[in-house]
């Protein structure tokens, strides 16, 4: 692949035009207006990759976007400011700030299980922190792509924003190797995180990675078990499952297993219906090659609710598994769909070590009624981000920064995060000439009593 494109976007961010506060928020409310003015092709877009329902779409990828577009519209001249921070006293008069700079040219690279905000948000960060990007949506979600490159393509040149399509395993490489980017953002899988963090170590190119895990769902006795199950059941099967941030397992105390699932299977035919599969709010999955892998994972458990799948419509049931051995695949393996597996436990300890067999989940979901537990969870647990007595709803607050820990990702996005994201700490220590002490100069000979005064 040619680099005269990317030589092209570093000509751009190279001139400075994409610095000035008045230039980002003109390209930030023409991103907006276009997701606007084309808001009706994209929930066509997201129905045909993923039947998602016009709510869910905003819901959970149009409005998302504008949030993050309207955050930083509003917020983005007191981020751009320089910080003034102390300066010690062997500095004395000078003054101390921090500028976030720009970082250059970037490429964030997304997938397909939400398509456009999963893509756009970082976009917004990377806009707002005065880049130059690249941006490659998912090969699955192909209908979403499309209307993707349109948008972009008719509001940014190419030298400024622009959108490259293709198979990610052959794309991807091809960009890395072709041109050193200055930061790399992927949300994906692990497998291709680490593919991804190894490609830019050679070049000591700075990487973002949001990836997922086994995210669990700790039900303790106390907890309100109506909300709880409804909570657990809303955060697992949106998207059908398809998301980074849902419940992978419930781990539920003994004492309040049997309740809990009965209240459980009744939140889901409630939500769903008797036939999910013409439900207004569950959609369908990705492709045959994830549907065949899903289904390799109701072997590995008693089917105690749903199950029902067809292909030629790419539908599995919401489907609740029983008697699952710790050490299965849908157990080690991130789900990434409609299957939720149940296991139980006794004691404090015994939950942790379950917990700690797959370390650093991406999200963490505690339903309790103790505050003490909480802390004791929290404090005990590495986790990207989390809920008590919730699941998911974290990543729709953009005051909260979103990523993960160790396996599960390493930086952060959204609102303030974003931007830090997409810039860097630049420090300028500035001093006067007007007071320019001979001390500061050589000869330093019989000084040493008083720098160990001043440097301290």
């Amino acid at each position: 692949m040619s680099d005269s494109p990317m030589s092209a976007m570093r000509n751009v961010f190279d001139s400075g035009v994409t610095r000035s506060y008045s230039f980002r928020v003109e390209q930030l409310r023409k991103l907006k207006k276009a997701i606007l003015d084309n808001e009706k092709e994209i929930e066509k877009a997201l129905y045909t990759d993923l039947k998602k329902s016009v709510a869910e779409t905003y819901a959970t990828e149009t409005g998302l976007l504008l949030a993050e577009i309207n955050t930083t519209l509003k917020n983005l001249h007191a981020w751009m400011e320089p910080k003034q921070v102390s300066t010690n006293l062997v500095n004395f008069p000078s003054t101390s700030k921090i500028y976030r700079d720009p970082l250059g040219v970037v490429l964030i690279i997304a997938p397909w299980n939400y398509p456009l905000q999963l893509l756009l948000i970082p976009l917004v960060g990377a806009i707002a922190g005065g880049n130059c990007a690249v941006i490659k949506p998912s090969e699955y979600s192909v209908a979403t792509a499309k209307i993707i490159q349109k948008i972009i393509s008719s509001i940014f040149t190419d030298d400024y924003i622009k959108v490259v399509t293709g198979e990610g395993g052959e794309v991807v490489p091809q960009l890395m190797n072709s041109f050193r980017f200055d930061h790399i953002m992927y949300t994906g899988s692990v497998v291709v995180g680490r593919a991804i963090y190894q490609m830019a170590a050679k070049d000591l190119i700075p990487v973002t990675l949001e990836l997922g895990g086994k995210s669990p769902a700790i039900i303790e006795p106390g907890a309100n078990l109506e909300v709880s199950a409804k909570r657990v059941a809303l955060g697992k099967f949106i998207n059908v499952g398809q998301t980074c941030v849902a419940p992978d397992y419930v781990l539920v105390h003994k004492s309040i297993k049997e309740k809990f699932v009965s209240l459980l299977k009744e939140k889901i035919q409630k939500f769903y219906g008797d036939d999910p599969s013409g439900s207004y709010d569950y959609g369908k999955i990705i492709n045959e090659k994830r549907f065949d892998k899903l289904l390799e994972y109701l072997k590995d458990g008693k089917v105690i609710f749903g199950g029902t799948h067809d292909k030629s419509k790419l539908y599995i049931a919401p489907t609740v598994l029983d008697e699952v051995n710790v050490n299965a695949r849908v157990m080690t393996e991130e789900i990434f769909g409609p299957i939720l597996p149940i296991l139980s436990y006794e004691t404090f300890e015994e939950a942790v070590q379950i917990v700690k067999k797959n370390p650093n989940p991406l999200a963490f979901y505690l339903f309790t009624s103790s505050a003490a537990s909480e802390e004791k969870w929290i404090n005990r647990v590495s986790f990207g981000g989390g809920c008590i007595n919730n699941a998911a709803w974290q990543f729709a607050n953009h005051h909260l920064p979103f990523g993960g820990v160790g396996l599960s990702g390493t930086g952060s996005i959204h609102g303030k995060y974003s931007f830090d994201t997409f810039t860097r700490e630049k420090s300028v220590l500035e001093t006067p000439t007007w007071f320019d002490p001979a001390l500061k100069y050589p000869s330093f000979k019989n000084r040493l009593g008083l720098f160990k005064k001043l440097i301290r």
